[in-house]
């Protein structure tokens, strides 16, 4: 799950990991009452969406007075910012995060993921704060120096000094740099994240290190334990058929393809993506129905899918080992009669009773194209694709 910077940087003061001064606005009179409240002489309008680039993409102006907050949140607010993370559609600016100005004497990156490679979490930082990391990783990433933490022992004072010697710090600002860095692992740690990025972290004129901008990404499946995280979930950042999936607990992802797919387990889900392209298709979505394909599941799994207009064919690909696949049969059958998908559907079941699965596909009286194989349905969903 993914939240806003406001809202990450709430969580950063829980753990006192510093950040600056600044409030959350919905409309524009919030934005200006917020700036009085902040006082000083100098505010930043920041656009809050799930997605980087704001700066570039105008998301991000410089106030020197209250009457130019008015202005910035004017034209902030409500626009559709286009970035290289929103895709070409863009989001709409529904809020604003307003801050007190900051004297900056350096920029850095700093950042924790998981390395799921070596099951190990990665510190890293940089002195090329306020560029795009992905950038800096491409062009030169011998500018990223990177600390594995071990789950079991957590970050480490060596590491910090390392990371910290690495940004070219000294006395003061190095040791409020190493508090910060032991701050920010507690947070990582302590919500179940699985990545924190601040880019960039700027050392102020006064030698003070703080986080100006924040980026928090959560593991769903430890949401659980954190009722005061999920709250924080913006419904209108994501994509809607994606909410509604996860309402009947469906794992769907949207992608930009015409051939929807409907498949129990993510691994086969994968290879089903994979299989499709093989043979010069374009998948639409990622939809892992799991381990009870019934008329219910099989029938939302429709609806879902049915949403997308882009779909011109969809490939439904079961194996049945813990459900049966005569029952899958039939619970597509009854799903059938409940939604009404209007474009080519490649059938394939294998495994438990799959003979039986054929047999009642082939006497439903529906217009199914069944396939023995895998290889054998990507075939034939891309070639209606293509008729289409």
């Amino acid at each position: 799950m993914n939240i806003h910077e406001y809202q990450a940087k709430s969580i950063f003061r829980q753990f006192d990991v510093p950040v600056p001064k600044g409030e959350v606005a919905f409309n524009v009179e919030e934005a200006v009452k917020a700036a009085e409240r902040l006082g000083g002489k100098l505010w930043v309008v920041k656009a809050q969406i799930h997605a980087g680039g704001r700066g570039k993409a105008g998301g991000v102006k410089i106030a020197r007075s209250l009457a130019e907050v008015e202005q910035h949140a004017n034209e902030i607010l409500g626009k559709t910012l286009v970035t290289h993370q929103t895709g070409p559609g863009g989001k709409v600016v529904n809020r604003l995060l307003i801050e007190q100005g900051i004297e900056i004497q350096h920029e850095f990156y700093m950042g924790i993921v998981l390395d799921r490679e070596s099951g190990q979490y990665v510190m890293m930082v940089s002195t090329e704060g306020g560029v795009e990391i992905e950038k800096v990783a491409a062009e030169t990433p011998e500018k990223i120096v990177k600390e594995w933490i071990d789950p079991g022992f957590g970050l480490q004072g060596y590491q910090v000094r390392k990371l910290g010697y690495a940004l070219g710090l000294s006395g003061d600002q190095f040791k409020a740099a190493t508090r910060f860095m032991l701050a920010l692992w507690k947070a990582f740690q302590a919500t179940d994240a699985s990545l924190v990025e601040i880019n960039p972290l700027v050392v102020t004129g006064d030698g003070g290190v703080l986080a100006l901008d924040a980026k928090m990404n959560f593991d769903d499946n430890a949401l659980f334990r954190h009722a005061d995280i999920r709250e924080f979930r913006d419904f209108s950042e994501e994509e809607p058929s994606e909410v509604e999936a996860s309402k009947h607990n469906l794992n769907y992802i949207k992608l930009d393809g015409n051939v929807g797919c409907m498949v129990n387990g993510a691994g086969l889900a994968m290879g089903t993506m994979d299989i499709i392209k093989l043979y010069g298709g374009e998948p639409a979505n990622f939809l892992d129905v799991g381990g009870v394909a019934n008329p219910e599941t099989v029938a939302n799994g429709f609806r879902i899918i049915m949403s997308d207009p882009n779909v011109k064919a969809v490939l439904v690909n079961i194996f049945g080992g813990i459900v049966r696949c005569d029952r899958v049969a039939k619970g597509i059958i009854q799903a059938l009669e409940q939604v009404k998908v209007n474009v080519p559907l490649v059938v394939r079941l294998a495994g438990t009773n799959a003979e039986e699965a054929a047999e009642i596909l082939a006497n439903s009286g529906l217009d199914f194209i069944v396939a023995d194989n895998l290889a054998e349905a990507a075939e034939k969903v891309t070639a209606v694709v293509k008729e289409a």
